[in-house]
């Protein structure tokens, strides 16, 4: 019996999930890939926040690609930019190639969603790419060295009221992050502002924050920003911000330079494919395989993908343990594929979810056994299992070094601005 010939495999994404696929099918002598991303690093998206608030280095929390498969013999990495993709014709076409598959998986995660507001689009600051973590830290510190020459007690707080909008994990973090700041850090910096004046308000449009997570997590979470300073404003939606005022739904303002919008995220959706398959948060349907609907050779797994289960009948949640299931299922079938035997359906197994609010605050959500449990121990957990996920031992090693270091000091010195005009924009 003649052997098959090798599998042509396009991987379009280098976040949790595609990376994982490509790990797996990694010296797999069946399997030619090809990786596409249009950064040449990985990121670790979860402590985003971190690099945000002066916490990590941007470096800390990146990991090139090309060096993931220095020693690989089927693997090869492009930085590029997706612009289509023709099924058709089993191509991908990208700004400076095209690329022929037999197989392709879309792993290309999922962006900020504006939800068409476009004065929230151009002033809100979002945080989805290490890039723009790095914006809204020169953002922040730049704000407070503006608040030296400001003329008016208005102007004044303008610049030192922070607002962010958005309840879940990444609004929460956020929030205990720079309340931390102000209260550890800013004073030193700035002895002669008065942080009292420092307002830190989270808007979010249910009645609860982490609403996704237990009734005990989200009462807990509250009372853990509340308890650092956060002004937690629940059942309450942004209508419009022009850049310096925000208007609420109810009619209320705020004044901000600073707004921080973790309130959204769509799926980044090739073009070529139907729009007929997209669901809700612009996500790609597929099967229990993790087959893009109607088409036998491409699948999406992680963010962009969207498949129903008893538990999660509007979507499996897009978060990182459920990339790295579905990419660990669909190496075993693209084997499988290979080999001309029947695939495995996928099942989502819930372990659990958490949540950093600040130093010694988090709150832990296990399903089987169902367990809820907070504070320092939660901390704990969390940390543990961040740095477990963290790509590199290098890596790994700072982010644990810098963890260690600020958890005595109470400080970090990354507050550094590399940005010369004095205006820059967000984008």
């Amino acid at each position: 019996m003649n052997k098959p010939m090798m599998m042509k495999l396009i991987i379009l994404g280098g976040g949790f999930g595609g990376l994982k696929l490509a790990r797996l099918l990694n010296n797999k002598t069946d399997f030619q890939i090809t990786l596409i991303d249009k950064y040449n690093y990985h990121q670790f998206q979860p402590l985003f926040y971190q690099v945000a608030t002066a916490g990590l280095d941007a470096s800390n929390i990146s990991f090139p690609l090309r060096k993931v498969f220095q020693n690989s013999k089927n693997i090869r990495f492009r930085m590029d930019e997706i612009k289509s993709i023709d099924t058709s014709k089993n191509q991908v076409l990208t700004n400076n190639d095209t690329y022929d598959y037999d197989y392709l998986v879309i792993a290309t995660g999922a962006s900020t969603n504006f939800f068409g507001n476009k004065n929230l689009e151009e002033h809100t600051f979002p945080m989805k790419s290490t890039i723009e973590a790095l914006q809204l830290r020169y953002r922040l510190i730049r704000n407070f060295e503006k608040a030296l020459h400001a003329d008016t007690e208005d102007d004044l707080q303008y610049l030192m009221n922070v607002v962010i909008v958005g309840g879940g994990p990444t609004g929460v973090e956020l929030s205990g992050a720079i309340a931390e700041m102000k209260k550890y850090v800013l004073p030193k910096d700035y002895p002669e502002l008065d942080f009292t004046k420092m307002n830190i308000y989270l808007l979010e449009g249910s009645p609860h924050t982490l609403a996704a997570m237990s009734k005990k997590s989200s009462e807990q979470s509250l009372s853990y920003l509340e308890q650092l300073g956060v002004t937690v404003m629940t059942n309450s939606h942004l209508n419009d911000y022009d850049g310096r005022k925000l208007t609420l739904k109810n009619g209320m303002q705020l004044q901000s330079a600073l707004v921080i919008w973790a309130a959204g995220i769509k799926g980044n959706v090739p073009e070529g494919i139907d729009p007929a398959l997209l669901a809700r948060g612009n996500r790609i349907r597929v099967d229990s395989y993790n087959r893009v609907e109607g088409l036998n050779n491409v699948f999406a797994i992680g963010d962009i993908a969207y498949m129903e289960d008893a538990a999660f009948p509007h979507g499996l949640p897009q978060i990182a343990s459920v990339a790295i299931q579905q990419s660990t299922l669909l190496a075993k079938n693209l084997k499988r594929t290979f080999l001309k035997e029947s695939l495995k359906t996928f099942s989502y197994k819930d372990k659990g979810v958490m949540a950093t609010v600040g130093r010694n605050l988090a709150v832990v959500d296990i399903p089987k056994p169902k367990l809820h449990f907070g504070g320092f121990f939660a901390w704990l957990v969390w940390m543990g299992l961040h740095l477990m996920l963290i790509l590199g031992v290098k890596n790994k090693f700072f982010v644990f070094i810098n963890w260690l270091y600020n958890y005595f000091t109470y400080d970090q010195s990354l507050r550094l601005i590399f940005k010369e005009d004095d205006n820059f924009e967000k984008k």
